[in-house]
């Protein structure tokens, strides 16, 4: 009697593997070769199989047919002699009739996005509500993001992806307002805790703190929010949602404060750790801040001065979203916090740039900030000097554009009153 072979399972939500019952399959280094998309292909396409004319498209664009049809064949070749070497058993795996092309293994082939558009199937037609609930958590649970991240580069790839992400946020939305009703709000906020990580930028926060609200947990929905205007305000440059702005003002509403002795406050409001170098703070809090100064200096005529570090490209443009930025953003926020004093503060005003707020500089001292700054900053990346573009004006000019000092490209010019 032949010994059963065990399922293959197969992962392509959040990342692409394949299992043999408990086994692991280990790919070769390069995952992005044609046999590695073909075997993605035939396996997301399953019993339907697909058609030589689309797997052609696929796999090789717009290729000439002629010379793509040659190469479809050696690639299936290949396709088969690589399974077996992942750990496989001997088999065809590939079969093709009437030229629909189809996977074709001795063992029950089991893939994720599969079963989770199933239980989402059946989630639709379930009359059962606490059934429904069930398979939407089910689902949903199960999704662990993008489909082939790896590959999301190929059309075939991102469109279906962009259908799994839909697909995933409806069902969640759905299955949140079930819960609402029943008021679970701990199983929300554990489901929107995944979201969250999967799509921060999504706003699944907002349901977070609707949920700590209703559960009269405020400093915990507090910290929501201000985790969140951090995060949008750090990576994008934008302010949270109108919605999750009226949250925080409803919150702060109904904190609830004991009564506190002066010392108790104070040490509430202290730094966590006595850090030296200039400040940072949200864009929120430094615009209280630059509020408070610009009061402050009406009244006893301190110098001021606003400066904006920004990141630009070769020609001058600001410098796009990519790896090369992030280094240099990085960089750059270190350079500024070591540089500057501890009375200064600063804040990420955009993905390329940021804010400072320099408190009893004059006006002789500015070019040696800036010296300071972009020397530190390219000190083991010479050339990221260019990448800097400094502007610098008096608080007292700023409102009314009588600004007496611009830096543009690394070039000091001092404007004339």
């Amino acid at each position: 009697m032949e010994e059963k072979i065990p399922v293959l399972k197969v992962q392509m939500l959040g990342g692409f593997s394949m299992t043999l019952g408990e086994k692991p399959l280990s790919f070769s280094r390069n995952s992005t070769t044609k046999a590695m998309k073909l075997l993605q292909i035939l396996l997301y396409h399953c019993e339907k199989g697909i058609s030589r004319e689309k797997l052609i498209e696929y796999l090789y664009g717009r290729e000439d047919m002629a010379d793509a049809a040659n190469s479809l064949r050696v690639t299936v070749h290949r396709m088969k002699k690589m399974v077996v070497d992942m750990g496989l058993p001997e088999y065809n795996y590939v079969k093709i009739s009437k030229g629909i092309y189809r996977w074709d293994a001795p063992m029950e082939t089991i893939v994720d996005a599969h079963v989770f558009e199933h239980i989402l199937e059946k989630a639709k037609t379930e009359e059962n509500k606490a059934q429904k609930i069930k398979d939407l958590e089910e689902a949903c649970n199960m999704y662990a993001g993008e489909f082939i991240p790896g590959l999301s580069e190929e059309e075939w790839i991102l469109i279906e992806g962009v259908q799994y992400k839909k697909k995933y946020t409806e069902a969640l939305q759905q299955l949140c307002s079930y819960l609402w009703e029943d008021e679970e709000y701990e199983v929300i906020l554990k489901l929107c805790e995944n979201a969250c990580e999967l799509y921060p930028f999504d706003e699944w926060q907002a349901i977070r703190i609707d949920c700590f609200m209703a559960m009269n947990r405020y400093k915990e929905a507090i910290s929501e929010y201000e985790e969140t205007a951090r995060l949008f305000f750090e990576e994008l440059g934008i302010s949270p949602s109108e919605k999750m702005i009226q949250q925080f003002k409803f919150m702060s509403e109904h904190m609830n404060y004991k009564p506190q002795t002066i010392k108790e406050i104070k040490g509430r409001l202290m730094e966590d750790e006595d850090e030296t170098g200039a400040y940072y703070c949200t864009l929120p809090s430094f615009r209280d801040s630059y509020r408070l100064v610009r009061r402050i200096i009406e009244r006893n005529g301190q110098s001021v001065y606003m400066m904006l570090c920004s990141l630009i490209d070769s020609k001058g443009r600001p410098m796009e979203q990519g790896d090369k930025l992030n280094a240099m953003t990085d960089e750059l926020h270190h350079s500024i916090k070591h540089c500057l004093r501890r009375g200064d503060s600063f804040t990420k005003f955009s993905p390329s740039q940021f804010l400072i707020l320099l408190i009893g500089t004059n006006k002789e001292n500015c070019d040696l900030i800036f010296d300071r700054i972009a020397s530190y900053f390219s000190r083991d990346h010479r050339s990221w000097k260019k990448n800097l573009e400094f502007y610098i004006t008096s608080i007292a000019d700023l409102e009314n554009d009588n600004s007496k000092i611009l830096f543009r490209d690394n070039d000091i010019q001092w404007q004339n009153n």
